[in-house]
């Protein structure tokens, strides 16, 4: 629905000595977002105006020469005063696709990135290799957020049926919102607890993305990240690790005799990683690069079962 004008919103980049039309309100939002360095500053206007609207990508080309009124033009300015803070603008409009799906954010969870898709790619190749996929496999992710790496496995894998835990009940409440909208909650459970605290196996498979960012590296953060998203779900402790420790301490008791752990990693945590589970009794494979070639998944097995 269009945002309403609140008192004191922000000027439209537009003088309101002539109404300007959708086109020209995303040239020159686009406009202020490049000047201010954003990636990608012409798909931020057209969702963000989009949003404001409620219309679509077709939608707003076929409006592209209707004029806006004034309320429409304020409810725009609201929302891109707000990108040019820095706030996402996943987290403007509240919604981020992932793996094709469109799911629900909010201020409890991380936004989902396309680098987290390599998880998914990495476990699913695993499954591809064991010929698992029409397996009623069991799958734990630890850490779950909105849900994004479970919700896609299970569109995946139609018999397989997961868990997916968090220590915050608003990132809860927002997954169970996800799997019930993707039609996807008979076949999800969700529980509060730390990772892997309140479960017990076996499970075919374990994924997580774990908060891996070194507490003193987080005011390093782009403002996106530092200003948004939320601390717990960034901070892995004084060198990163601290959940890895504690994935590769529950994970031997978790996973099934051929299961599957998959994470995802920061840069340059490869090595470090792969030690850990190598010395909880798992056979850590090589990672898997991202599309920008950073290692970003790691599949482990039980030793005696190489991922």
């Amino acid at each position: 629905m269009p945002i309403a004008a609140t008192a004191g919103a922000a000027v439209a980049p537009a003088s309101r000595s002539h109404a300007i039309t959708i086109a020209e309100a995303r040239r020159a939002w686009a406009a202020k977002f490049r000047a201010c360095g954003f990636d990608s500053p012409e798909l931020d206007a057209r969702l963000l105006i989009g949003h404001a609207l409620s219309l679509d990508h077709a939608g707003l080309a076929a409006a592209s020469a209707r004029k806006l009124d004034a309320a429409q033009e304020s409810a725009i300015a609201a929302l891109a005063q707000r990108r040019l803070a820095h706030e996402p603008v996943a987290r403007i409009v509240g919604t981020k696709e992932f793996w094709g799906l469109n799911l629900a954010i909010d201020a409890a969870t991380l936004v989902p990135r396309p680098d987290t898709e390599t998880i998914v790619e990495a476990a699913l190749a695993a499954v591809a290799r064991r010929g698992a996929h029409a397996r009623p496999l069991r799958i734990a992710d630890l850490g779950t957020g909105c849900g994004a790496i479970l919700l896609a496995l299970l569109t995946e894998l139609p018999y397989a049926f997961g868990v997916g835990t968090d220590s915050s009940p608003g990132a809860l409440a927002v997954a169970r919102h996800n799997a019930r909208r993707l039609g996807l909650g008979r076949r999800a459970a969700f529980i509060a607890c730390d990772m892997a605290a309140a479960l017990r196996g076996p499970f075919d498979m374990i994924v997580s993305n774990p908060p891996y960012i070194a507490t003193g590296d987080i005011t390093a953060l782009p403002p996106e990240v530092r200003l948004f998203d939320p601390r717990p779900a960034l901070d892995g402790g004084p060198d990163g690790l601290d959940c890895y420790r504690a994935i590769a301490v529950a994970a031997p008791a978790l996973l099934a005799p051929d299961g599957i752990l998959a994470v995802e990693l920061g840069v340059g945590q490869s090595e470090p990683v792969a030690a850990l589970f190598a010395a909880a009794g798992l056979a850590p494979s090589e990672p898997r690069p991202d599309l920008n070639g950073v290692p970003r998944a790691l599949v482990a097995g039980m030793l005696h079962e190489r991922a």
